[in-house]
């Protein structure tokens, strides 16, 4: 073992999307080099408990397995890195994050204020709005707020702070919004009704730490379905991916730049996925940021770079080499 980069890939989690985590997650383990990384796998239940497994096995991930949640920073405290594969609420809004903060361990992807912005809607758009960078117009509601829609229909609703399209309608009437902001309450104690953008859906791989590349955009069709919602992501068959979409080579280069400046902005770091609009033809508009994207090697984030000329393997190298050097960067702050 004396020479390898020692990985910890967490895995699992709470959320919806628990299943399509320990896919990625078994995905990795079949692309890192045993003769470079030794891994060992950390799966999330759905009830909260944290699991250990050996990973030893390309594709394995322990899931039944209870370990007590406070025995496992010392165990990512043997570790070089962190690589957490966790979508949605607790683990890609910052609270994982801040557990591998509290461990003093180097890991890949944001850190915990970009993790937590990003996963957040309504702060994340108004962070970039500010920033000059254009987005949706939105509303926010909580709980007991009268309903309120100033982009007649059709509109969006959503739960602010989740993912994969869980929870979000597209209405076109009246008696569509109450049940859509019904259905997204929920799952969030905060909603947003936000106005139809009509445009080219594409989306772009950003990858780095303080000089952050884009890789090229790829077009979202959905097929069979109105809009790119939860079938449309994980079935077989429910969307395609054109790389590179449909436009001129400097609407391209605009969607890659406005892509980057949104992951610079809101201080991310390692990896995200920009989910973008181009609207009249050549105007970019930023729907979202994913700080974890899905993960496996047929993923829209490792398709893009895949196409940009950086491969699976290989962008699993650059992520746990950032990962790395922001934590050396890091280790001189005093506190």
């Amino acid at each position: 073992m004396d020479g390898k980069t020692r990985i910890a890939v967490l895995a699992g989690g709470r959320s919806s999307e628990h299943e399509i985590s320990l896919a990625s997650a078994r995905s990795v383990l079949e692309a890192l080099d045993p003769d470079r990384y030794e891994v060992v796998t950390v799966a999330i239940g759905r009830d909260g408990r944290w699991e250990l497994g050996s990973g030893e096995e390309p594709g394995s991930v322990a899931e039944t397995l209870p370990v007590p949640t406070n025995s496992v920073p010392a165990t990512l405290g043997d570790v070089d890195v962190v690589l957490p594969i966790l979508h949605g609420p607790f683990g890609e809004d910052g609270t994982v994050q801040g557990l591998l903060e509290l461990a003093g361990v180097a890991y890949v992807g944001a850190g915990v204020a970009a993790s937590a912005l990003c996963m957040d809607k309504d702060l994340f758009k108004k962070v970039l709005r500010d920033s000059g960078i254009a987005v949706a117009r939105h509303v926010a509601l909580r709980t007991g707020d009268p309903i309120e829609n100033p982009f007649g229909f059709p509109c969006f609703v959503k739960p602010a702070r989740l993912g994969s399209s869980v929870g979000i309608t597209k209405a076109h009437d009246a008696g569509e919004l109450e049940d859509a902001v019904a259905l997204a309450f929920r799952h969030d104690e905060k909603i947003l009704i936000e106005e139809f953008v009509d445009g080219i859906e594409v989306e772009v791989g950003v990858l780095g730490n303080r000089e952050p590349v884009a890789s090229l955009p790829g077009q979202i069709v959905p097929l069979g379905h109105e809009w790119y919602d939860y079938a449309s992501k994980y079935d077989d068959g429910g969307m395609k991916l054109v790389i590179p979409p449909p436009l001129s080579g400097e609407v391209i280069e605009e969607v890659q730049r406005v892509a980057v400046e949104a992951f610079v902005v809101t201080e991310c770091e390692g990896m995200a996925r920009a989910d973008c609009f181009v609207v009249g033809g050549d105007r970019v508009v930023v729907n979202e940021l994913n700080t974890i994207p899905g993960f496996t090697a047929t993923s829209v984030y490792a398709k893009l770079f895949d196409a940009s000329g950086v491969p699976y393997d290989e962008l699993l190298r650059r992520l746990i080499e950032l990962a790395v050097e922001r934590r050396e960067r890091r280790s001189h702050l005093q506190y």
